[in-house]
């Protein structure tokens, strides 16, 4: 019971953790006491954290059977990949968002970020909501009270999580490099030139695995449930990995606690480090090791594993790019599968923090903060 309790925890921080003391704290006029976010509770002793803030969404599919439509749920997803400079993300779903007849004139102010005067009002929230969220990694109360106004609240928690989602996806491919397909148009203009270490068959940095049916069409059809061509993006990614028991077998609860803190850190997400902090210190990792993250110090002073991977982080999370030295570096300390399993982590909670961040998640009463952000 006590290692179960103790996995929750781990892969999910965010959503058990008890009062530490019955103090008070003021609180920001639009987050509710009871469940501590910008969401009031919906049950008694309702879970706080990501798990109560997904109970406000509607449990449909929400890319394909949102309210909204598919046009805007392109729309959110196509603001979070250019937000995260993520090409492969943004040229597969501009395609899909004109097919479903999202407005080129809506893409184009996204692609490239332009004033959002003249876009309709539903547009325009949506597209200023991904640009608080993840270029500012907070959301004020004004923009989350007019998202609110123009959205209604479950279709808002739905565009958010579907936000999260494709954050998660984005950091996979970003993490090894996914390029697009041999005769695919990428569309995104990047501040940046990719590192040129990819496997022609996969275009990415990881060799291609067949699907286990072998029967995927090279090229995919439009409204299909897939938009990836086989051998290409997170599908293909994650059949290299294993799986967070076999990364907890392999690598530890320690060093997964510290790709979590890393994660969290550079998303600016006090809820998710402070929560994290405690589980980390409990499973083993070295306060000075915390602080190196906490503080951003150089680490040139702590072991090469602590040190790969909190370089790694900052480069996938800060530059939106992760060098062939770092990879390569990164990928020889823990080899392929852990790598990836690794990244699915990180991506996992780097979605987590969007949620977090857009519903301004609270630490639970009497629990001081831990991280030093504005």
């Amino acid at each position: 019971m006590k290692r179960s309790i103790r996995n929750i925890l781990l892969l999910a921080p965010l959503l058990l953790i008890p009062p530490a003391a019955p103090a008070q704290q003021d609180l920001p006029r639009d987050v509710s006491p009871d469940s501590r976010n910008r969401l009031a509770s919906i049950e008694a002793d309702a879970p706080q954290g990501v798990a109560g803030i997904r109970l406000h969404g509607s449990g449909v599919a929400v890319r394909w059977a949102s309210p909204l439509g598919r046009a805007l749920t392109e729309l959110a997803i196509l603001t979070t990949a250019r937000e995260h400079d993520q090409p492969y993300e943004w040229s597969l779903h501009e395609l899909e968002a004109v097919a479903v007849g999202l407005d080129p004139r809506v893409i184009d102010v996204v692609r490239n970020g332009e004033r959002l005067a003249g876009l309709g009002e539903r547009e325009s929230v949506i597209i200023q909501l991904g640009r608080e969220l993840f270029g500012e990694h907070a959301l004020s109360p004004e923009t989350y009270a007019r998202a609110l106004s123009v959205l209604g609240q479950t279709n808002l928690v739905d565009v958010v999580d579907l936000m999260g989602n494709y954050t998660a996806v984005g950091t996979r491919l970003t993490a090894f490099n996914q390029q697009m397909p041999p005769g695919w148009k990428q569309f995104l203009p990047l501040p940046f030139t990719p590192p040129d270490d990819i496997q022609p068959d996969s275009r990415s940095r990881l060799p291609y695995i067949p699907s286990r049916a072998g029967t995927a069409a090279a090229t995919p059809a439009l409204y299909g449930r897939s938009i990836a061509p086989e051998g290409t993006g997170p599908g293909h990614i994650r059949r290299h990995g294993g799986s967070l028991e076999s990364l907890e077998a392999s690598a530890g609860r320690r060093l997964m606690g510290l790709a979590i803190l890393v994660t969290a850190r550079e998303h600016d997400s006090q809820y998710q480090w402070t929560m994290s902090e405690l589980a980390a210190l409990e499973d083993g990792l070295e306060p000075s090791i915390i602080d190196v993250v906490r503080h951003r110090r150089p680490v040139n002073a702590i072991p090469e594993e602590e040190a790969a991977l909190i370089e790694f982080g900052r480069e996938l999370f800060g530059e939106h790019s992760v060098s062939a030295q770092t990879y390569a570096r990164a990928l020889e300390i823990f080899g392929e599968r852990d790598l990836v399993d690794f990244v699915n982590l990180m991506a996992q909670h780097a979605g987590e923090a969007t949620l977090l961040t857009a519903f301004d998640q609270q630490l639970p009463a009497g629990q001081e903060p831990l991280l030093p952000i504005p």
